[in-house]
Formats: structure tokens, C-alpha cells, sequence
């Protein structure tokens, strides 16, 4: 089976952009201003492994839409706070229309608060410990489309067996690719 060339579309303003994002002017600002850009601040890397789990299954516009009432239910992604969520919190959350009601993603998010803590410890930052997962090809964009890499199902592993949830392969690729961790802009593409 022949793999479909991933070429970057011009768009309206003359910019090459990654096909993905040129039907939605958020998918563009979305691309234009954070989708690869290099990540290393530790709320906004938990942050985007939340949203990301919270994505599996769905569209990356559902999560783009609801993003700022995620941030407002979870406070901020600011692990520490998540962690001392109780019970409580899980039966608000899945109350709040403006979020993806989902109680295995709510407890996820969680979980994967307090498990954050062992992480930084060992690490010294979330930022450390994810970008120990760089890709090891230096790319300058990519012309193909893949769901995983090595390195994903590495670090995929690695959190499942530290007892992180909704932390799949498909989706740490996602993560990486969102944050900086390898570069899958098309080659053509303006931010390449």
C-alpha cells in the first residue's frame, strides 16, 4: 500500500501551512503559534498530556473549543492542585457541560497529577523527564504521516508502567509532535 505524500497547502494569506489545520482559522492559529513550537514549562507540558488523553477518540477541535474551560475546571493544569482533587471534584467535573465528561479521563488526569510529583523529583522537571523522549532524528519537517514512533512507544511504556493513564502510544506521539519533541510540520510548510 502506497503512503500518502503530506505536502503543506497554500492558504489565503500565501502561507504554506500543514494540511491539517487549513480548514479552521483556530486549527491555523493553533499551528501558526504553538503546534511544534519547542515546549519546556512544566503546567503548560502536563497541561497538553491532559488534553491530549482527553482527546483519544475525538476531534483535536472538540478539546481546541472547550481548551480554556478545561483550564478553568482543572485549575490551570497546575498538577499540585489536580493532585488534591477528591471524589468530589470527579463528580463536579462530570457534571461541567464544558468539558469532556469522560470519568476514565477525569481520574486519569488525576492520577497522572500525583504521579507527576515522583517524576519531577526523579527528574528534576516534567521537562526534563519528557524531553529525555526527543526525537533522535533531527528533522527539518517530515513528507509522511506516522501515528508513533520509537520513541513514543518508549515513553508510552515508561509512564504506563509508573501507573500513568490514558498515556497510549498514538497519543504521546501526538504529544510530542504538539510539543516540540520531533518535527512533523511538512517540509514545505512556513514554520519548518
Amino acid at each position: 500500500m502506497e503512503q500518502k505524500v503530506y505536502k503543506a497547502i497554500k492558504c489565503d494569506d500565501g502561507k504554506k501551512r500543514c494540511p491539517w489545520c487549513t480548514s479552521d482559522e483556530q486549527y491555523i492559529s493553533y499551528h501558526d503559534n504553538e503546534w511544534g513550537n519547542p515546549v519546556t514549562d512544566d503546567r503548560i507540558l502536563f497541561e497538553k498530556i491532559c488534553l491530549e488523553g482527553f482527546q483519544s477518540g475525538l476531534s483535536w477541535k472538540t478539546i481546541l473549543v472547550k481548551r480554556e474551560h478545561f483550564r478553568k475546571a482543572f485549575k490551570n493544569f497546575d498538577y499540585k492542585k489536580v493532585a488534591k482533587f477528591t471524589d468530589k471534584d470527579v463528580d463536579r467535573l462530570l457534571l461541567d457541560a464544558g468539558i469532556v465528561r469522560h470519568r476514565g479521563k477525569i481520574e486519569a488526569v488525576i492520577n497522572n497529577a500525583k504521579l507527576a510529583h515522583d517524576l519531577v523529583k526523579e527528574f528534576g522537571s516534567l521537562s526534563n523527564y519528557f524531553w529525555s523522549y526527543e526525537a533522535k532524528k533531527k528533522s527539518k519537517g517530515t513528507s509522511k504521516i506516522q501515528a508513533t514512533s520509537e520513541e513514543s512507544i518508549l515513553l508510552s511504556k515508561d509512564l504506563k508502567k509508573r501507573g500513568w493513564k490514558f498515556v497510549g502510544p498514538t497519543t504521546m506521539y501526538a504529544f510530542m509532535q504538539a510539543m516540540g519533541l520531533v518535527n512533523d510540520h511538512a517540509k514545505d510548510c512556513f514554520k519548518v
